[in-house]
């Protein structure tokens, strides 16, 4: 009996003990995931922000248009004869009177001097008839020559000075062909390829031309816009002028200016567009005639409106919002109304004031009044890459003062980077 209250006794001291063991464990970690989850939201969310400044945004509307040359001039030959010089090089631009071309002139001096040989022959015929006018007139009146005599010496001299006109009439364009065998450009403008090289002979007025002039300063580009925005442009054409932009594709150069200079008279029914076209001065020539390009055709501008980087947009149910940075580092959602939006920049017309700091990363993991934690790298908007930029700096730098030797002065000035004007 002993013996089995013993074995009882030790059963329940380690049933005992097992129990106290559990609920100490179960205390200990009930506290734990408390204090976890709290850390949890307490935690603070990476995000990157970009201020809010307030500018003028030109309302663009976006299309594709062709680059046309003002004026477009076909040279061709206006006599036949050999073609004896071309006095441009290909791509060469001609002012309006350059010598182009030149023909053979011989022919055409022979045609010349042959018409003041036929001049000088009735002049002199002329010079005789007047003289039996004048006899026959006087021998007439006192009887001692018919009056037909008279009448005839009349007719020929009359017929002579006919001849006389008719002949510097053929000495003009005499010299009228000869001038034809210098080929000189109408316009001022770019000439294209060599068509027909010096030897050849040459036709009036061929099928063919000898090479082909564009005027290029100004310079024209056509394109077509939908007809809902008809009424808007015409309104704007009555204020003033239209300005308009034009960049060829795939290119960080800055857009070529220019206004709208023609309103088509009619909309396409087929497309329900209407055309314009835009003058630009092409100083630069970088339009060129047949090239495609992206037209910005600017509407109007808002003036003085909030902008923010345009990934700091985003939509909900409700609308479009914004996540704003207050002076605790809580964000707030804020409905904004935005005005316009491009791939780079959203104008802003309701909702933020200028000064104010969105979030342009990390929204994923916000909500109204989560703490964040902004990247400091990255406070513009550009997410860490001014940083990576001038680490890259000055790991070039070192690496060029490695190799730089003092006997060689080699110009290593890097290049200055183009930047275009804020939007």
């Amino acid at each position: 009996m002993k013996l089995n209250l013993s074995v009882r006794s030790g059963v329940l001291f380690v049933a005992i003990a097992a129990l106290a063991g559990g609920a100490l464990l179960w205390f200990s970690t009930a506290g734990g995931p408390s204090k976890d989850a709290s850390k949890r939201t307490d935690r603070r969310a990476p995000v990157v922000v970009a201020k809010v400044e307030n500018r003028s945004v030109p309302v663009k509307l976006l299309t594709i248009g062709t680059v046309q040359s003002k004026s477009t001039v076909a040279i061709k030959s206006r006599v036949d004869g050999q073609l004896l010089e071309a006095a441009f090089k290909e791509g060469q631009f001609v002012k309006q009177g350059d010598l182009l071309f030149k023909i053979d002139p011989r022919p055409f001096q022979a045609q010349l001097k042959q018409a003041e040989a036929a001049l000088a022959r009735d002049r002199a015929q002329l010079e005789r008839a007047k003289s039996d006018l004048k006899r026959y007139e006087q021998l007439s009146r006192q009887g001692y020559s018919t009056q037909q005599k008279y009448e005839e010496a009349k007719a020929s001299s009359a017929a002579l000075e006919a001849s006389i006109r008719a002949d510097r009439a053929a000495i003009d364009m005499a010299h009228l062909q000869l001038g034809f065998t210098e080929i000189r450009s109408p316009i001022n403008g770019r000439t294209g390829s060599l068509l027909v090289n010096a030897g050849n002979l040459v036709k009036a007025n061929d099928t063919a031309a000898l090479v082909v002039v564009n005027e290029i300063r100004p310079i024209y580009v056509s394109f077509s816009v939908p007809e809902q925005h008809l009424a808007g442009i015409k309104a704007r054409l009555a204020e003033s002028e239209l300005k308009v932009e034009a960049a060829a594709p795939e290119t960080r150069l800055e857009p070529s200016f220019g206004v709208v200079s023609f309103l088509d008279n009619a909309v396409d029914t087929s497309t329900g567009t209407i055309q314009l076209k835009g003058t630009f001065a092409n100083d630069d020539e970088r339009l060129t005639p047949g090239q495609f390009v992206n037209v910005s055709l600017i509407l109007e501008t808002l003036e003085n409106v909030a902008t923010v980087p345009s990934q700091a947009i985003q939509n909900g149910p409700a609308g479009t919002f914004v996540f704003v940075v207050k002076p605790d580092k809580r964000v707030e959602v804020r409905p904004v109304t935005v005005a316009l939006k491009t791939d780079e920049m959203a104008a802003v017309k309701t909702g933020l004031r200028p000064g104010e700091t969105v979030v342009t990363v990390g929204q994923l993991r916000l909500f109204d009044g989560k703490r964040v934690a902004v990247n400091k790298d990255a406070k513009t908007g550009d997410g860490g890459k001014g940083k990576k930029k001038k680490d890259g700096e000055k790991k070039e730098k070192k690496k060029q003062e490695k190799f730089d030797k003092p006997a060689k002065t080699v110009d290593e000035s890097p290049a200055k980077p183009v930047s275009g004007p804020a939007s």
